[in-house]
């Protein structure tokens, strides 16, 4: 393997070629962006575009690295969660690709925003966020490292709703591309990633049976819906928790038990959030449910499971096995905490298949190339993709899969496009 040297900081360069091999593997599965980097290489619409990307570092984000540099663009990366990367990865990204990587998987908070600065230090004219720490961050440090961007993208809802709240408060500086609200995105990557990641975290961490047991899961937003579809068709009793009285209707009318959280806290087995809020599982939760009860969490951030209330309800914890931590609460009962309440799809797994994030990251490619074609043109604003990239993409992926699909003859267009006809 050709030596490449690149400013980086990741744990052990000589897991590259066990990196490399696993990138490969994902490849298989992401036809979509293999196309979309074919035609970068050749046309460099990125060419002399300095990127800096705050993302999970997994095998599917190294495929859309190689898409970005393919393009012409000069990347550095860091990782959006101190429990996400994947080391072999990060080192492959370095060593075969030349591209700074600054990821550490289990780093602390002091050194995760030390990467983050790191993945800025070149100046940016796009930045690409998971979360929008990367953003936030550029924001605070302001200056000249931010005059320079001309625009970014957005992965994720928590990130999204924090970008939205930027742009009322009129503090957001530059347009940004919101990608999680592509329907190709969210309605695939949201729901069937999320939902299949989240069942195979807590399964690799706790190997527990899904047929016959009860799991909540509080918040029916896209994840919501994808994981309590994918845990009812594994044999489990599902009840969903909401506070948006339609999402709560709509969970009811898909066949789920829906009541409140401290109702819900005795008979639950296994107890997943995925709102984006703060404080969902809380101490009045915790103290009502069963010994031996699961807590975990799949939202962006580690703030939905109050870990500071947990503790102080506990005299004690122990780890029992990796991802894996038992309190013992102060009235007897024992509760388990998965992934220090992080996002277990991604801490106690590998995160979304291949085959989804093939849609999320063409995303990503495509509205990178769309900011920087329309520089200048875009207020500082939270923006969605155009639908006709919407639309591309999802028959990209309908090509590769090998359907083909009716389009309306002009006949039906002209019908359906006016209003004169009728009964």
């Amino acid at each position: 393997m050709k030596k490449i040297k690149v400013e980086h900081e990741v744990r052990d360069l000589t897991r590259a070629e066990e990196g490399e091999k696993r990138i490969e593997w994902a490849a298989k599965f992401m036809p979509v962006l293999a196309r979309i980097r074919e035609r970068f290489q050749k046309e460099k619409p990125l060419k002399g575009v300095r990127m800096s990307c705050c993302l999970h570092v997994t095998v599917e984000t190294a495929n859309l690295m190689r898409t970005l540099k393919a393009g012409g663009a000069e990347v550095r990366l860091c990782a959006s969660n101190p429990l996400s990367t994947q080391d072999d990865v990060a080192a492959a990204l370095v060593k075969k690709d030349g591209i700074a990587v600054f990821a550490i998987n289990g780093i602390d908070r002091q050194g995760y925003y030390r990467h983050i600065e790191q993945a800025l230090a070149h100046k940016p004219h796009i930045t690409t966020d998971d979360g929008a720490d990367l953003v936030s961050t550029l924001h605070k440090k302001g200056g000249e490292l931010l005059a320079g961007v001309i625009g970014g993208t957005e992965e994720t809802t928590t990130g999204v709703i924090r970008l939205r709240s930027m742009e009322r408060d009129g503090v957001l500086a530059y347009p940004i591309i919101a990608v999680n609200d592509s329907l190709t995105k969210y309605m695939f990557d949201n729901r069937y990633g999320t939902g299949q990641s989240t069942l195979d975290g807590i399964l690799r961490a706790t190997n527990i049976l899904f047929a016959g047991a009860t799991v909540v899961v509080s918040g029916y937003g896209w994840c919501g819906r994808g994981l309590a579809a994918r845990a009812r068709g594994m044999g489990a009793e599902v009840i969903v928790t909401e506070v948006n009285p339609v999402r709560a209707l709509e969970a009811r009318m898909d066949g789920h038990r829906v009541m409140r959280l401290i109702d819900a806290a005795p008979i639950g087995d296994v107890f997943v959030t995925l709102t984006g809020n703060i404080n969902v599982v809380d101490r009045e939760h915790i103290l009502k449910m069963k010994d031996g009860a699961i807590i975990c969490n799949s939202g962006h951030f580690d703030v939905e499971i109050n870990r500071q209330a947990l503790t102080a309800i506990s005299k004690r914890h122990r780890q029992l096995r990796k991802n894996c931590v038992e309190y013992h609460l102060i009235n007897g009962r024992r509760v388990i905490l998965l992934a220090e309440g992080r996002l277990v799809n991604l801490a106690a797994a590998e995160g979304h298949p291949a085959m989804v994030m093939d849609l999320s990251f063409a995303n990503q490619a495509l509205a990178a190339e769309y900011i920087y074609q329309n520089r200048g043109r875009l207020e500082p604003r939270v923006y969605k993709l155009p639908e006709e990239i919407d639309q591309m993409i999802a028959r990209l992926k309908l090509t590769t899969m090998g359907i083909r699909i009716d389009r309306m003859t002009p006949e039906q267009k002209r019908y359906i496009s006016s209003w004169q006809e009728g009964t």
